[in-house]
């Protein structure tokens, strides 16, 4: 397989390959970051190494948010899921750095099975979100993509550098960036954005902020 290795970017390697390909490299990784994504016969691979600074402080922002969120909504089911792998078989296969399931029914280990969710077992989460330091490019391309095949409902991607986030919801079969969280529902995502604007901060004071912000907006329930 071939690896392009650049100074700002993960090494990233893509090629044709069969489900028995991706899952041996699944299960035999090269790094313990190394992450391997599968969409209809088409693999590829990123390699974060170690941890970014900035990718790990988004990231954990991201927790803090959602966390931060689901409390304000009072008895609302919730798990996160974030870094775990999500499976079509011989479909799809992908491991987003956020993964949302609201309102139960969630994915549980059992002893013996793969430690990846097979999503032709349980139901697809109602948000995946991807923090993207090095991979707008591909987060926003073939990873969009591979979502969509998914089918899950919402899926964000975090612009670092650019400090915004960028949303997509389902909608007849295509993602179309909405302005507004569904999963989240009457969640501004210009608020994230305004949240994203204060990251020279420490992220802990950021997040006390978007928790702050976030006891002005009514709360909603689907109808």
């Amino acid at each position: 397989m071939t690896a392009i290795i650049t100074a700002s970017a993960p090494v990233v390697a893509n090629r044709q390959a069969t489900w028995e390909e991706y899952l041996y490299r699944v299960e035999h990784p090269q790094s313990e970051l190394e992450c391997v994504f599968f969409n209809c016969g088409a693999m590829w691979i990123e390699d974060m190494g170690n941890e970014g600074i900035n990718h790990s402080r988004f990231n954990k922002l991201f927790t803090m948010i959602l966390y931060s969120w689901f409390i304000k909504q009072g008895d609302v089911k919730f798990d996160f899921l974030g870094g775990c792998v999500l499976e079509k078989p011989n479909h799809q296969g992908a491991a987003p750095d956020e993964v949302v399931y609201i309102g139960g029914n969630a994915p549980r280990y059992q002893s013996g099975e793969p430690r990846r969710v097979n999503l032709t077992k349980w139901r697809v989460p109602d948000l995946a979100v991807e923090i993207a330091d090095t991979t707008l490019a591909s987060d926003l391309d073939e990873k969009k993509q591979l979502y969509l095949k998914l089918e899950i409902p919402e899926y964000w991607v975090v612009d670092v550098r650019g400090k915004r986030v960028l949303a997509f919801r389902l909608m007849d079969g295509k993602y179309q960036e909405c302005i507004e969280s569904v999963a989240l529902l009457g969640l501004p995502i210009e608020l994230l954005d305004q949240t994203l604007e204060r990251m020279d901060d420490d992220n802990g004071n950021v997040a006390m902020w978007f928790a702050a912000q976030i006891q002005n907006l009514p709360v909603k329930s689907v109808e």
